[in-house]
């Protein structure tokens, strides 16, 4: 008599081995990040801050120094001016230059920390040519750390504290700021950021663009605020706002539509499927491989055991995937344990069709 054992539990385990190779690169990445200003994107430009069905999340920049309380709880820091430069490349790169007048009282501080956002929800935005400078004397050497969201940009130096009025410039790049829509390209940036913990006293946000600007709006206040910023200067290439007394954790959120091949825009980037699952769906998707070897010693599964098994588990993943997929796009797809179930039940119900085509012979 053949030895079926032989030719079955190989083919078996194989195949659900295979099946669970397919799913475990997800293990590499990172889960979703959902922050306070990091929605979805279901074809909008850079989104809206912690605007719930809004198609456009914004990317936030921001950073603070923690402000010291006086006794009688005054903050003893603030920020003097704020001046941003927002230049629209023809490259499609967005060019941003900050200037920085910080108060720091009498408290004896290193200097600034900034945190500009690489990614927010799904989207991915690319920061190079980080540099800074101080016209105030004070230094302004830059380190760079990349946390889970953002890169954060300390500027100052550890050995030596400052204090008083210090001016400093911040500049960078942003590849992947702009969104193509079919008939126009947008942006939209938050330009002081909504994290910082002590008042700005006078805050300024310039547009420069390659073609006459005709459509551009100017939010201040808290994230989802509309309150319209004051239009200080129009130029036909460049666009002025400014606002005085801005509250702690209030910014500036501008909003640029430009006419299509205005600039050249490179498709917006985004995370690849990402692994959400808990142990709950990690146990059963590892029950699942002994499972299939069971199978091979076990009584021959009945014909349509394996393909209902495996259908039931594809309604699963459709049932989890289907609804994040159908919002906001392939992208927007997780492994979570519905999903991490349902790729369970495939194995099995694919394990069982090897183990009744190779030992019904």
């Amino acid at each position: 008599m053949p030895d079926v054992r032989g030719r079955v539990r190989g083919p078996a385990i194989a195949a659900g081995t295979l099946l669970l190779a397919l799913a475990m690169p997800a293990l590499v990445l990172l889960p979703p990040a959902r922050g306070a200003d990091g929605t979805h994107e279901t074809g909008g430009t850079d989104g809206t801050s912690g605007t719930s069905g809004s198609a456009e999340p914004v990317p936030a920049v921001s950073g603070a120094v923690p402000p010291p309380e006086t006794g009688a709880g005054e903050l003893t820091e603030s920020i003097a001016t704020y001046d941003v430069v927002l230049a629209l490349g023809t490259d499609g790169v967005l060019r941003v230059r900050e200037t920085i007048t910080y108060d720091f009282g009498d408290t004896g501080r290193h200097g600034i920390v900034r945190q500009v956002p690489f990614r927010r929800g799904d989207r991915l935005y690319g920061i190079r040519g980080i540099r800074s400078s101080s016209s105030t004397g004070a230094p302004a050497r830059v380190r760079t750390m990349k946390l889970l969201n953002d890169v954060q940009i300390s500027v100052g130096g550890l050995q030596r504290e400052v204090r008083g009025r210090q001016a400093y410039v911040i500049e960078y790049e942003v590849e992947g700021a702009f969104t193509p829509r079919p008939d126009h390209d947008v942006l939209v940036w938050d330009a002081i950021g909504t994290r910082w913990d002590v008042p700005i006293r006078n805050a300024a946000v310039r547009v420069e663009a390659p073609v006459p600007l005709r459509h551009v709006t100017c939010a201040a206040g808290t994230s989802g605020a509309t309150t319209r910023c004051l239009r200080d200067r129009d130029g036909p290439y460049a666009v002025d706002f400014i606002q005085r007394t801005l509250a702690p954790h209030e910014g500036m959120k501008v909003r640029v539509r430009l006419p299509k091949h205005a600039v050249a825009v490179q498709p917006p980037r985004y995370v690849p499927p990402r692994w959400t699952g808990g142990w709950p769906g990690t146990a059963l998707l590892v029950l699942s491989l002994g499972t299939v070897a069971l199978l091979s010693r076990g009584p021959v599964p009945r014909r349509r055991a394996g393909p209902a098994l495996a259908a039931a588990g594809v309604l699963l993943v459709a049932a989890d995937a289907g609804a994040e997929v159908a919002a906001h796009g392939l992208w927007a797809f997780s492994l979570g344990d519905r999903c991490l179930a349902g790729l369970a039940l495939v194995i099995v119900g694919a394990g069982a069709m090897l183990v009744h085509r190779f030992r019904a012979v």
